[in-house]
């Protein structure tokens, strides 16, 4: 039950922290309070993942290079929607839509961070999902050409790999 504590703890004050993003020293010590109802509040329901666990070189370099391809896959698709905005002549030929694309994801937290990590990207915004087929429903700036394996590498394909590789699971 201690290390419950400890991991809400360290959980709930790093949110405290980068939603109130302040560091005054009344803020930081208001926000170890919070921290520590939350925690002991939560502590009774469950196991929890401490943040240490993010430690590993594995996940670390898995966070970096989703990190990495992530911020190059928003700058992409912001470039390629103001090229889209300003160039009449292509947005004639746009062809928005929606897309279900399959995913190898099964657990909450999987689907959860397949659906975020790939909204932010411009090109294409999670709608909705359906856990029982394994299913993510997108609304896409442009629809990808290809068949259903086309269309799930380029919509979720890279994104789901390193979630492969940060979590252990191929």
């Amino acid at each position: 039950m201690g290390h419950r504590i400890i991991a809400l703890f360290c959980w709930a004050y790093a949110a405290w922290t980068l939603l109130t993003w302040t560091r005054t020293a009344e803020q930081l010590i208001f926000g170890a309070g919070v921290a520590v109802v939350v925690a002991v509040a939560l502590a009774p329901l469950g196991a929890v993942a401490g943040p240490w666990q993010l430690l590993t070189p594995r996940r670390l370099a898995a966070i970096a290079t989703l990190l990495v391809l992530t911020s190059y896959r928003i700058a992409a698709a912001n470039l390629r929607l103001s090229r889209l905005i300003w160039d009449p002549r292509l947005r004639e030929r746009l062809r928005t839509g929606m897309v279900v694309v399959p995913t190898t994801q099964t657990s909450a937290g999987g689907l959860t961070a397949v659906g975020l990590i790939t909204s932010v990207i411009v090109d294409n915004q999670l709608v909705d999902l359906d856990p029982s087929q394994g299913e993510l429903q997108y609304h896409a700036v442009e629809v990808p050409g290809g068949g259903p394996d086309q269309v799930r590498e380029k919509v979720i394909g890279p994104v789901e790999r390193l979630l492969a590789a940060f979590t252990g699971r191929r």
